[in-house]
């Protein structure tokens, strides 16, 4: 996916999103897996306020999505770019943590509960993560079954 597809996509997604709700971007495939990856209001909010919301750097980051989440590399080692977990037990919390787990999935009124709903699983099945490009870091959640995974993406972070 080049950038110019990227924002075609990001257009024709953003035209389907509601205030509430979540619109999907693109579907990548790595090694016979689908990620299907979504775009929320709560992104686009993050990224208006930050003055990112269809520049290049989202794009690019959001073409990174294509490399999939790969569960042997689920940890990011310095200056690669794709999907990785975010967890709870690093120490001193940053700020990525802070959005994903304190403002998202621990906050009663942040619409993760619902989001796990729709994807039909508990919201403890839900693993945070960061879709990391060198410009930005897009977090989101990951669902993943037995045959595809959904990367939701909720919020951003250039630190």
């Amino acid at each position: 996916m080049d950038l110019t597809t990227a924002k075609q996509q990001l257009t024709q997604a953003e035209s389907e999103l509601t205030d509430s709700g979540c619109a999907h971007f693109a579907t990548f495939s790595r090694d016979d897996r689908a990620l299907r990856v979504y775009i929320t209001a709560r992104l686009r909010k993050a990224l208006r306020k930050e003055g990112l919301w269809r520049s290049r750097e989202m794009l690019a980051t959001l073409k990174n999505a294509a490399y999939g989440f790969d569960p042997e590399t689920a940890r990011s080692p310095s200056g690669r770019d794709g999907i990785f977990l975010l967890d709870r037990t690093f120490r001193p919390p940053n700020a990525m943590m802070r959005k994903i787990f304190d403002h998202y999935l621990d906050h009663p009124n942040s619409g993760a509960a619902e989001l796990a709903e729709s994807l039909g699983l508990p919201l403890s099945h839900l693993l945070p993560v960061r879709l990391v490009s060198h410009h930005m870091r897009l977090l989101g959640v990951l669902a993943r079954t037995e045959t595809a995974d959904s990367l939701v993406l909720v919020d951003c972070d250039r630190s």
